[in-house]
Order: C-alpha cells, then sequence, then structure tokens
C-alpha cells in the first residue's frame, strides 16, 4: 500500500513542480505585454485536478484492491503519457502554461507534438486521469473525472482557441490540424 502512496505522492510532486514552472512562464509572458484568459475557469481546473487526487487517495484507501496483471496496461499507458508530458511542455518553452496566456502578435509555437495536433497536452491529461486510477483499480475515479474533465476542457478548449484566434496567427498556423487526432497535414 506504502507505492501507491509514494507513486500518487510522486505524480502530484510533478504537478506542483509544473505550477511553479507555469507561473515563471506567466510571469515572462506578461513582462512582455501578455495576459490571462479566463482567470476564473482557472480556478474550476485547480479544483478539478485537486479533488481528483483527493478522490483518488480515498478510493484506494478505501477499497482493498490487489495487483492486478492487466494494471500494467494503463500503467504504460501512463508512463508514455509522461513522456508525452515532457515532450509538449518543452516544445512550447517559456509559452507553456496551466494558464490561458496570450502574447499579442506572438507566433505560435507548431513543433514538437503540435506538429500533429492542436491539443497534444489535453489529450496527455486526458488520458493520465483516465488511466492512474485504472492502475490501482480506482474505477469510481476514473469515470467520475474522466467526465468532468471533459467537461471542464470543453469551455477551457474554446476559450483558448478564441484568446489565440484573437491575438496571434493561431488560426493561421492550425488551420488543417486536428484538435485532438493527429494528423500528417503538417507544412514546413
Amino acid at each position: 500500500m506504502l507505492a501507491i502512496y509514494v507513486f500518487i505522492l510522486v505524480v502530484v510532486v510533478q504537478r506542483v513542480v509544473e505550477v511553479v514552472i507555469a507561473n515563471r512562464n506567466a510571469k515572462w509572458i506578461k513582462s512582455q505585454g501578455g495576459y490571462e484568459v479566463g482567470k476564473d475557469h482557472y480556478k474550476q481546473i485547480v479544483a478539478l485536478h485537486t479533488m481528483f487526487f483527493v478522490s483518488l487517495l480515498i478510493e484506494v484507501s478505501v477499497i482493498d484492491r490487489s495487483f492486478v496483471l492487466w494494471s500494467v496496461i494503463p500503467l504504460l499507458v501512463f508512463l508514455l503519457a509522461q513522456m508525452g508530458r515532457v515532450w509538449a511542455l518543452s516544445s512550447l518553452g517559456r509559452f507553456w502554461n496551466t494558464r490561458i496566456m496570450v502574447l499579442p502578435g506572438a507566433k505560435v509555437i507548431a513543433k514538437g507534438p503540435y506538429r500533429y495536433l492542436r491539443h497534444p497536452n489535453y489529450v496527455i491529461v486526458v488520458t493520465e486521469i483516465a488511466c492512474l486510477p485504472l492502475i490501482f483499480q480506482a474505477y469510481w475515479t476514473a469515470i467520475a473525472f474522466t467526465i468532468i474533465n471533459a467537461f471542464v476542457l470543453s469551455v477551457r478548449i474554446k476559450m483558448e482557441e478564441a484568446a489565440l484566434e484573437e491575438a496571434t496567427n493561431y488560426q493561421e498556423v492550425f488551420e488543417k490540424h486536428k484538435r485532438f487526432i493527429p494528423s500528417s497535414n503538417y507544412e514546413d
């Protein structure tokens, strides 16, 4: 049981480090003349992710599950998502954020996984929210938060795309890209 808590703690620490990086990047974007969109919506994102980990910890503590071999599948998918997360975040560099930060006139980055789809980081988040609980057979958390996350992202993505289309070359760069399904429509 201790290994489960340690694993979840490692993921939580990773998220805290990401928030620190995001805050640093937000400060830089603001210093360049950028601004934040959807501040109220960001509170929902923070609440969603906080409650996700609380729910996961409660479910793994209350429901006694034994290790099952098929847990390796969501574990491998989760670990692949972690590699994708690093790829997506490093591709955006200082422009990556957990908030919707816009720098007017900035050239939208379309390298790394962004060469193939508009929102690889959101695909990764969806994968993580579905797979992390499944590793530990926390089915209720996986189902409930996958549904809640889908709703929150449906609002966030529209807000983010509208802000980027208004202030950057987002539409021009991503007009042939799908939101979540990789495409080979990228042209250099």
